[in-house]
């Protein structure tokens, strides 16, 4: 997939991230769907190197992997502008 298409899964995994973990976030949906991008490139990149997934496919491993990523640097996030 080109670097079109992992913007575009980010931003599907980001949506889905923060449907799970709902609340209101520092800096915006912006910032949020940002954050989300960041953590599906995280999130396959990591994927890719455990196995489940690759960086080259759209599979239902690499999917859950970047919802996962997206889900650890929201998380993240919160804390950090918590303190």
């Amino acid at each position: 997939m080109g670097i079109l298409s992992w913007i575009l899964f980010g931003l599907i995994a980001g949506v889905i991230a923060k449907w799970i973990m709902p609340g209101k976030d520092p800096g915006g949906i912006i910032v949020t769907i940002l954050i989300g991008i960041a953590g599906a490139f995280v999130g396959g990149w990591l994927g890719s190197m455990v196995g489940m997934g690759s960086m080259g496919d759209f599979s239902l491993g690499s999917f859950i992997t970047a919802i996962v990523g997206a889900l650890v640097l929201l998380g993240g996030y919160r804390m950090l502008k918590k303190a």
